[in-house]
């Protein structure tokens, strides 16, 4: 059973997918097409965009067991792991945990499809939550 709010990590899935629609990208030197170059700068990579922010201010404002759980869910959504070795991922997420779990799940480019795939592991739906109100 999930420690960690579904909605939370539904949140950060949403935070994480905006956060890695945006792409690096290099400027030509020329110039080229003003409104090219526009379009372009919108999508570069900003780590001092709000998504990012609010992103790392959930995971640093839940509890320690709370972002292990992010963490093992990302793990089992990847593949690592399957749910019924819980316990154990959970164990290791223990292990190997850092003050820096934000950077280390921002850092996954394709972190909200592996959060998404590990709550659904757990009965989940970020869908379903948000067309149930919680009581």
């Amino acid at each position: 059973m999930l420690q960690v709010n579904p909605e939370t990590v539904c949140r950060l899935i949403e935070l994480a997918q905006s956060y890695h629609v945006k792409e690096q990208t290099a400027f030509p030197e020329d110039g080229g097409n003003a409104v090219d170059d526009w379009s372009q700068q919108m999508l570069a990579d900003n780590k001092d965009s709000s998504g990012y922010d609010e992103f790392a201010s959930i995971i640093n404002e839940i509890d320690e067991d709370q972002q292990q759980e992010v963490v093992a869910l990302l793990w089992i959504g990847r593949g690592d792991y399957t749910v019924e070795e819980w316990d154990s991922v959970l164990q290791q997420a223990k292990e190997q945990w850092t003050p820096d779990t934000a950077q280390y799940l921002i850092d996954h480019p394709l972190l909200a499809d592996y959060l998404r795939d590990g709550l659904e592991q757990h009965g989940y739906t970020c869908q379903e939550l948000n067309t149930h109100p919680p009581m």
